[in-house]
């Protein structure tokens, strides 16, 4: 099969997130498919932009679409979102080249690339699929506060309404979603769920640890203490305002809180901590991907929270949790959400969302766990990533999808 991607974030190892399109890609490579990823020059998800149009990184095709470069989720976000659709809508050739796809993938989170990527199906006569990140508009209305009736808002609920009337085929990160998707005009038959994953090669592969992390991890070891760990984005979705309630809590100097990472409440969580002298709370800044692993497994426990959603109501599926798993470390997860890998897994302890107490309860109940019985639990986790969650797994399910519609 030749697939087409489109992805206005798509990513890489070298470049940031989103990391997703690049696995598939390379899975698919390895399974007899080739894959073409179009996405926007600029990502405020990236590290790193790239400088030219067409680019091979690790043997994984990119065309890159020229759009402005923008901060934040205001207007300049939006100018990127229609120049990457209008672009590709009228000039898909010009991206394509001699690329004539079977499958055409809108994958962007937003989901107004359907319209450039149904154009491009219909050219070519391929397939079309939507795949589903976060459901749009529900996620800028729930977590944006934007009104059902805001223009911008409007525009997206048309576009989704399209992509499901209109596709040959959704892949869904989020196993709950699919009653919504049909009460928008999916056809009964078409959902097929899909989740994240994690890249083998990363954690048979990575760096060692660097200063400044090595050495403070080390002080702490060896002054017996039990060390926690949150990795990734210092945002109000993070929930890390209730994770610093829990820790105030806990009067055990020996139990040390790392937080790597960075993002629009960083500063204002920083001044947080030295106002209200939560002593047993560190932060560092993030750590590039491939020394991810080193620092999980060099911690005792890990922790990730959400506040009280209705998104959640449909899954969610969260990179960072697998990389938690994959670490073979116990979790704290803080949740309240259609699924949950952590209970499913039996690899820590699930509590409710917004609750302090209960995560300063799970802290303590992990520190004072025999040794063994955490080893246990991250083991726990461990193999059932390994069993359902590694690209090499996702993409054959995903190129199954893309066979039986080819098919019909």
């Amino acid at each position: 099969m030749k697939i087409l991607l489109i992805n206005h974030y798509a990513g890489a190892p070298e470049l940031g997130m989103e990391f997703r399109p690049f696995y598939m890609a390379k899975e698919w490579g390895k399974l007899g498919h080739e894959t073409l990823i179009i996405g926007g020059s600029f990502s405020h998800l990236r590290r790193k932009q790239p400088s030219e149009r067409d680019t091979y990184i690790e043997g994984v095709h990119y065309s890159w679409v020229r759009v402005n470069k923008y901060a934040g989720n205001g207007i300049g976000r939006i100018i990127s979102m229609f120049l990457f659709i209008l672009k590709l809508f009228f000039r898909f050739r010009h991206y394509l080249g001699d690329f004539q796809p079977d499958i055409v993938i809108a994958s962007s989170t937003y989901p107004m690339d359907i319209y450039p990527a149904r154009k491009i199906a219909r050219h070519y006569h391929a397939k079309l699929i939507y795949e589903v990140h976060d459901l749009w508009p529900l996620s800028p209305m729930e977590l944006g506060g934007y009104s059902k009736n805001h223009p911008f808002i409007r525009v997206v609920q048309r576009a989704e309404n399209y992509c499901y009337r209109h596709v040959d085929a959704v892949v869904s990160m989020l196993p709950a979603a699919e009653q919504h998707m049909i009460e928008h005009g999916l056809e009964k038959g078409k959902f097929n769920y899909v989740p994240n994953g994690i890249d083998l090669t990363e954690w048979n592969t990575s760096d060692d640890i660097d200063n400044p992390y090595a050495e403070d991890l080390q002080k702490f070891k060896d002054d017996g203490c039990f060390i926690l760990c949150y990795t990734g984005g210092h945002a109000i979705s993070n929930a890390l305002d209730v994770l610093l309630d829990a820790l105030k809590i806990i009067a055990d100097t020996d139990i040390k809180c790392l937080l790597v990472g960075n993002g629009q409440e960083k500063l204002r969580l920083m001044k947080r901590v030295e106002q209200e002298g939560i002593r047993n709370v560190f932060f560092y800044n993030p750590v590039p991907k491939s020394k991810i692993p080193p620092l999980l497994k060099s911690v005792d426990a890990l922790y990730i929270g959400w506040h009280k959603s209705p998104l959640y109501q449909y899954g969610i599926s969260p990179n960072k949790l697998l990389d938690y798993m994959m670490a073979g470390k116990p979790i704290i997860h803080s949740v309240c959400a259609a699924n949950d890998w952590v209970k499913d897994a039996e690899c820590g302890i699930s509590v409710d969302v917004e609750n302090p107490q209960a995560i300063s309860d799970a802290i303590i109940a992990l520190k004072n766990m025999p040794e063994i019985d955490r080893e246990r639990l991250g083991e726990n986790g461990r193999r059932y990533v390994l069993a359902n969650h590694t690209y090499g797994v996702l993409a054959k399910r995903f190129a199954d999808v893309m066979t039986n519609i080819l098919k019909k």
